[in-house]
């Protein structure tokens, strides 16, 4: 095993950029997420998308991402953080060339999951690296995990934002390659600023990597496919059984490897698979948030690509604030337990105020404050649900259990944004030149995403444990401290 430079030893400058870049690696494939949202009525039309395919646009990444997550954890264990963080980003920017360059609906969605595999492989090597580099300082870790917190909301609405913008004064395939340029900085200023990271022995189980992303892929298929083929046609069942087989093979090639993918033991950790669940039913009903109000701008309310996404920025203000200076010292005075617990009750409450939108309403009244209350729901809920997830596992695992975190979300993303279209499919989205239908489906959608985050609230109500204060992995310091890696 070769050693790693510790946080002690780094320069301060070096560790503060090292942090720029995880936070960037962390907006990006968050932004890659969202900033399809206010294209796809463009790329409906250029591609030739059906209503019913389009959420594959969103789907396509999220699978791919979600799926592959662990692969990249124990890549970043085995082989180094460093090392997989630059391969994840040159992916990544493989992924964007394709997909912007794409004429055609498959290769569209082969571009998409180009994109997500590399930020399967970012996403678990940046958090391996934050903990490196800033485990060792409890208070510092804090403000390194709130900042890295910050970078997730703040790339799902700057996605939408930037992604208005390009679409309105260029056209929708740069929202794909602005993330060249990105990626190709990110690069340069890798080396310098992160340390290598540690690698060990073992090996890679890639029979159980694509039996996972597999099995997801055909899950979320028979769920987006079921309004147009049935529920009970051979189709949707075919699809649904196939990938439900594949997911318990993976499960129970698990329980039997000598090296597994994921060492299953791991969830007996103290509240990591509570805070997983915590994470997976946030993002189930915080990104069909995004798609459907996305979609109620343009189409009903007739907001261009640009107004819809600048409509959306004080939303990512709110959480930004939130995250930044404001829920550390609330997880300080009242526990993680608590916050995750108030944070996806407010995003409840957020929710089914928005699901009240009128076909002739307007954005101040109908979106605007709504979309507020959910902004501050995310904030409190979502770093101290991810800080308890990371602090669970031991060092060794550091990039597992980040693989793990990463995956509950994305997988959470992909089956929420599914199961929600589905419910908004069958309440009038699919007519696209009815606007009372439209906004009747994107009302159902809303509060269908509502109910998920009530039953976030009420899992982590009954399933998380508060930390012990003498608790060697995850103490909380009095006003600022949420996790001591």
């Amino acid at each position: 095993m070769s050693s790693n430079p510790t946080s002690a030893g780094s320069p301060s400058s070096r560790r503060w950029l090292a942090l720029g870049l995880i936070a960037a690696a962390q907006f990006m494939v968050i932004m890659d997420t969202s900033i399809i949202g206010v294209a796809l009525p463009q790329m409906q039309a250029d591609l030739g998308f059906t209503p019913q395919d389009l959420s594959w646009v969103f789907n396509a990444y999220v699978v791919a991402f979600g799926g592959l997550l662990l692969l990249g954890g124990r890549l970043s264990d085995l082989l180094g953080a460093r090392r997989i963080f630059s391969i994840g980003w040159a992916v990544l920017a493989g992924g964007s060339l394709l997909a912007g360059l794409a004429d055609t609906v498959a290769v569209e969605l082969a571009g998409r999951a180009m994109q997500g595999a590399g930020a399967a492989l970012i996403a678990p090597s940046a958090l391996t690296l934050l903990f490196t580099i800033f485990g060792a300082t409890p208070k510092e870790m804090t403000k390194a995990l709130a900042l890295y917190g910050a970078a997730a909301p703040a790339g799902g609405t700057a996605g939408v934002f930037l992604g208005g913008v390009l679409t309105e004064y260029a056209s929708w395939p740069w929202v794909f390659f602005i993330n060249v340029p990105l990626a190709v900085a990110v690069l340069a200023f890798t080396p310098g600023a992160m340390p290598k990271g540690a690698t060990r022995r073992g090996t890679l189980d890639l029979v159980s990597a694509v039996t996972v992303t597999a099995g997801l892929a055909a899950v979320v298929f028979a769920v987006v496919r079921a309004p147009q083929s049935g529920w009970t046609s051979q189709t949707t069942l075919t699809a649904g059984v196939v990938g439900l087989l594949l997911l318990a093979l993976f499960v129970w090639r698990q329980a039997r490897a000598d090296q597994p993918l994921m060492r299953l033991g791991i969830l007996s950790a103290p509240n990591l698979a509570a805070a997983n669940a915590a994470q997976f039913m946030l993002a189930a009903a915080w990104i069909p948030m995004f798609f459907f109000v996305n979609l109620y701008l343009q189409q009903v309310l007739g907001l261009g690509a640009f107004a819809s996404g600048a409509a959306l920025l004080p939303l990512t203000l709110t959480i930004m604030i939130g995250m930044i200076g404001v829920a550390p010292r609330l997880i300080g005075r009242f526990g993680p337990k608590t916050m995750t617990v108030a944070g996806l009750s407010t995003l409840a409450a957020g929710l089914v105020w928005l699901s009240l939108i009128r076909h002739d309403g307007n954005y101040a009244l109908d979106v605007l404050p709504a979309t507020l209350v959910t902004a501050a729901g995310m904030a409190m809920a979502f770093i101290p649900s991810l800080g308890l997830a990371l602090s669970s596992a031991t060092p060794e695992e550091g990039g597992l259990a980040s693989g793990i975190v990463n995956t509950s979300y994305q997988v959470g993303s992909a089956l929420g944004l599914a199961a929600m279209t589905v419910v908004a499919t069958a309440f009038g989205a699919d007519q696209l030149t009815d606007a009372v239908a439209l906004t009747n489906g994107f009302s159902a959608g809303l509060l269908g995403a509502a109910g998920i985050a009530v039953a976030g609230a009420a899992v982590a109500a009954a399933w998380l444990h508060s930390p012990r204060p003498d608790a060697p992995a995850a103490n909380i310091d009095e006003g600022e401290r949420v996790t001591a890696a």
